[in-house]
């Protein structure tokens, strides 16, 4: 069983939470309603996903996200919020977040992405990445200023960046990888997203510059 961790401040949240991952299968280790609480339980739970929300009173998401990373704690974060505003997304994955998903999902929509992100991957709902890399796209750098670092990617976000490079479609990386196709498309997102790139094309040649495929 997939071991959760739900860091919310609203308690009947986290209650409706807790029961509705438990009827799917997972088991819930621990809850917390603010960051500074969330670092003691995930500390002491080792879960192997956190869902978490941003907007918290005391010690918000994104100050959890960035403790979380300067305290080398490898455990994939899952953002679970009603704000779906471009600059929290991006602030929460360059934070560290593996998948940003709305309040508004099924069930299995968040079973789904609790065990994608468990089993290494990222997954980020569909309409909010097409209108970020819609905005990467469409929105000229300011001349003379250097493009900013890349951030980190997971091992199976480079394993499906070497098959992007090899000229691989989404479905026949689905194939390769045993995934889903619409699991490989989201990879391929948060791939464009954290390497500020607004083609697969502009990716692959971004990671060689930066070294990532070696």
């Amino acid at each position: 069983m997939t071991r959760v961790v739900v860091v919310d401040d609203q308690t009947l949240v986290r209650q409706g939470i807790r029961t509705l991952l438990e009827l799917a299968g997972c088991t819930v280790v621990g809850e917390a309603g603010d960051g500074a609480a969330a670092l003691e339980v995930i500390a002491a739970s080792t879960p192997d996903v956190v869902l978490l929300d941003l907007r918290m009173p005391h010690r918000d998401g994104l100050w959890t996200l960035r403790q979380l990373r300067e305290r080398a704690v490898d455990v994939p974060v899952l953002v679970l919020t009603t704000f779906d505003d471009d600059t929290l997304v991006l602030d929460a994955l360059r934070a560290g977040a593996r998948g940003y998903l709305l309040k508004d999902v099924t069930l299995a929509q968040l079973t789904r992405a609790v065990e994608t992100l468990a089993a290494g991957g990222t997954l980020i709902a569909v309409s909010i990445t097409d209108r970020l890399l819609r905005a990467i796209r469409d929105t000229p750098g300011p001349v003379g200023v250097e493009t900013p670092p890349p951030q980190e990617l997971t091992e199976r976000e480079v394993e499906v960046l070497r098959l992007v490079a090899g000229g691989y479609t989404n479905r026949e990386i689905a194939g390769i990888l045993f995934l889903a196709e619409g699991t490989v498309k989201n990879h391929v997102s948060t791939i464009l997203l954290k390497l500020g790139a607004r083609d697969r094309t502009n990716a692959v040649l971004r990671a060689l510059h930066e070294g990532i495929l070696g």
